[in-house]
């Protein structure tokens, strides 16, 4: 398919973060854009601002008219949508062009150089980061981000098309319909297993990404990992790494050590060593791409994350609230290692919503060991996102499994009075759900507050 010929492009799901990526960039590049959604979001009130028609009902009738001509109209659609839903199920039984995002992206990137970051945490933290080095280096980029980043309010860097940044999502094997010119692999922790059924599918898939990268093409791939490529890490023996690590003023300083030679005296502002660790494998694609060392420790430096990544919301001396997108429990893991080390002695209250029943079913005892690490855990209910309700997986099933004594369940309309009658310095929220939709009530209590 030509996506040259197309004048129409319809999403469906289009207030997806992946989704309203692709729908920013088709604006620019001149499309008549317009899609469907279950409810109205920031990002689809973001979308309209943009001229973006969007609709709430799954309905035929609300779609306007030109986008109805199937040889005018491309279809794009997420896996989050259901089969069922009516609109999906119209286009493809009308011969129009029907494609996933995964299929839409690896069209896109084609005939570019294609820098594609995989793993099953630090795909959005790794790409945004990328995404603003070559940007800051001139590199005529366009970047895909599935978070918003702080630097430039959007999931979409646009400098030009002869590079493309993309995150090579996992799950239902998107990431195969890429052939990346330059890719790396971040972890590779069992996830999705709705998808894959088990662990050693997810390694499979993972290890047929790494063969989908162009021959003469390179694999950066975290040192530890079951696979060959180029390795990268903190303070060990990989090919790209972070030596001399302090942290000064809240900021990671630090060299790389490269096969080039030690570049020095980087400074990188997002606390935790997971996400040093994605700030290393950025720096090792750029400088491969062919970066300078002063322009890359700029471009770091000034380097502020994305959205719901470790999100400070409020930075007083007496009072800490943090947001973050972690719904794994590795992720969980690195959450409470970075808070632990910039807040060290103080007590941490998390807030969290799990995600998908499936999920909270396949690691409920390692949801239950990363919760118990923080002193006070706060339970929603899951968010159950595509998914129907699994018998006997909840929240309290899985809050039983907890072992710090120093847990309950919440409603969110009790949240805030809860986390003021505990009254402790630091707030965490944690998940993937609508528990982002909450950060701004907390925000706003806490900020009268003090």
């Amino acid at each position: 398919m030509n996506l040259a010929k197309i004048h129409n492009v319809y999403f469906i799901g289009i207030g997806g973060i992946g989704m309203s990526a692709l729908a920013r960039y088709f604006v620019a590049n001149g499309k008549q854009v317009s899609g469907y959604d279950k409810t109205p979001t920031e990002i689809t009130g973001a979308l309209t601002d943009l001229g973006i028609e969007i609709h709430y009902s799954d309905a035929i009738e609300a779609i306007d008219p030109e986008v109805l001509n199937p040889e005018r109209t491309l279809i794009v659609y997420t896996p989050a949508v259901p089969e069922s839903h009516a609109e999906l199920t119209y286009f493809k039984t009308n011969n129009y062009k029907v494609l996933k995002r995964s299929a839409v992206l690896g069209k896109i990137t084609e005939q570019t150089t294609c820098l594609a970051v995989a793993g099953t945490h630090g795909k959005t933290t790794t790409t945004s980061i990328l995404g603003h080095l070559l940007n800051g280096c001139d590199v005529p980029v366009t970047a895909f981000l599935g978070g918003i980043s702080e630097n430039y309010n959007s999931n979409l860097i646009l400098n030009g098309t002869e590079v493309t940044v993309v995150e090579a999502d996992e799950f239902d094997r998107s990431f195969l319909t890429l052939s990346p010119d330059m890719a790396c692999i971040t972890s590779m922790d069992a996830d999705h297993l709705d998808i894959y059924g088990d662990a050693s599918e997810l390694t499979k898939s993972f290890e047929e990404f790494s063969q989908r990268i162009k021959d003469d093409g390179k694999l950066f791939v975290k040192n530890g990992l079951p696979l060959k490529g180029i390795t990268y890490g903190v303070e060990d023996d990989s090919d790209y790494c972070a030596q001399n690590v302090k942290i000064e003023n809240g900021s990671y300083v630090f060299d790389l050590k490269t096969p080039y030679g030690l570049y020095k005296d980087f400074i990188f502002n997002l606390p935790g060593r997971h996400n040093l660790s994605n700030a290393i494998i950025a720096l090792a694609m750029a400088v491969t791409y062919g970066c300078p060392h002063d322009q890359l420790a700029k471009g770091l430096a000034s380097y502020r994350g994305v959205k719901r990544r470790f999100t400070y919301q409020i930075k007083t001396e007496e009072f800490v609230f943090i947001d973050d997108y972690a719904h794994h429990p590795e992720e969980i893991n690195a959450v409470h290692q970075a808070v632990r080390e910039m807040y060290p002695g103080k007590k941490v209250v998390a807030v969290f919503q799990p995600h998908l029943f499936s999920r909270t079913r396949d690691f409920a005892d390692d949801f239950a060991e990363s919760l118990s690490k923080f002193d006070e855990i706060l339970l929603l209910d899951i968010y159950p996102a595509r998914e129907a309700p699994i018998d006997g997986i909840n929240s309290t099933w899985l809050l039983k499994k907890i072992k710090n004594p120093n847990k309950k369940l919440v409603q969110k309309s009790e949240l805030i009075k809860t986390l003021k009658d505990i009254d402790a310095p630091i707030v965490l929220t944690i998940g993937a759900g609508d528990i982002g939709e909450e950060v701004k009530h907390i925000k706003q209590a806490f900020t009268i507050a003090n």
